[in-house]
């Protein structure tokens, strides 16, 4: 049992209340407590595309969060009794309290999108900024998508960080008796004579990185794959009926430390279950 909370970035649209949804289902299977955190803050300037410095919310509206708040752990307590469930109001940007709490956190559970008024151009930004500088897992949960119980899919290249969510998938798969499909990607040399020996020497790597955490778990049952092409599409074409996509936060080549990976943002649009980033911050709860 892992005394840190689960936390929840909930603000009560649809893809919060998937959030939600995920997190308690999480915290009864892992015996953990979740906390629901609505945070914040208001803009002000002479335009919304312009907009000027952050003002916090009024009491108005502060209750109002704390009425939202209060009605989502009375339905997370009907329908998750064996959950401990706590909530809290905090002003400032989402994804900074949210950064700042994921520091005691076992995982930060988020929507896709939440409320936020122009959703199309400012899809994700909560979910990216989050996912990009938390201090534990962030799973993103977007309502609609399925919640099945298949594989966990874990995306790897032999990044370190990719190492981390290859033990964050074997973690999740025996937590939830499910098989893990790991997949690499990769764009074959433009001379053929070499391609069967490329792909076979990528094999055998992601081979013996998975014999490597099949030993500290060997009830999983693991399958791997070397494929060419795009690593978001195979890893969006797989996530179709899987329980969990895990991906590291970076894959080679991205700039070191400043934004998520561009096969993370894929996911995190486009996936077709949850999805799990790992960031190298988060060995611990990676490995444990």
């Amino acid at each position: 049992m892992d005394a840190r909370p689960i936390v929840v970035g909930y603000d009560g649209s649809p893809d919060a209340r998937a959030a939600l949804s995920w997190a308690l289902d999480e915290g009864a299977r892992a015996s953990a407590p979740v906390k629901l955190v609505y945070a914040f803050a208001w803009y002000i300037g002479p335009t919304l595309f312009a907009p000027g410095p952050s003002a916090w919310p009024d009491d108005e509206a502060h209750a109002d969060a704390r009425a939202t708040l209060a009605y989502a752990v009375e339905d997370a307590r009907s329908s998750h009794p064996e959950v401990a469930v706590t909530a809290e109001v905090m002003d400032g940007p989402a994804q900074v309290c949210l950064r700042d709490v994921s520091a005691n956190a076992a995982l930060v559970v988020v929507g896709g999108r939440g409320k936020g008024g122009f959703a199309e151009l400012l899809i994700g930004s909560t979910a990216l900024s989050v996912s990009t500088h938390a201090h534990c897992p962030v799973i993103v949960v977007r309502a609609g998508v399925s919640q099945a119980e298949g594989d966990v899919v874990v995306g790897f290249d032999g990044s370190p960080c990719s190492v981390l969510a290859l033990a964050f998938g074997f973690e999740k798969a025996a937590a939830t008796r499910s098989p893990l499909r790991v997949i690499r990607t990769w764009s074959p040399p433009p001379t053929r004579y070499y391609l069967e020996i490329a792909a076979q020497q990528l094999k055998d790597d992601l081979d013996h990185q998975v014999a490597t955490w099949n030993q500290k778990y060997p009830q999983v049952s693991v399958s791997t794959d070397v494929l060419i092409g795009s690593a978001a599409g195979h890893l969006v074409a797989a996530s179709a009926g899987a329980r969990l996509v895990v991906v590291g936060s970076r894959g080679r080549g991205a700039f070191s430390g400043t934004f998520l990976g561009s096969v993370g943002q894929e996911l995190i649009h486009h996936a077709h279950c949850p999805v799990a980033v790992v960031r190298e911050v988060a060995v611990a709860a990676a490995v444990r």
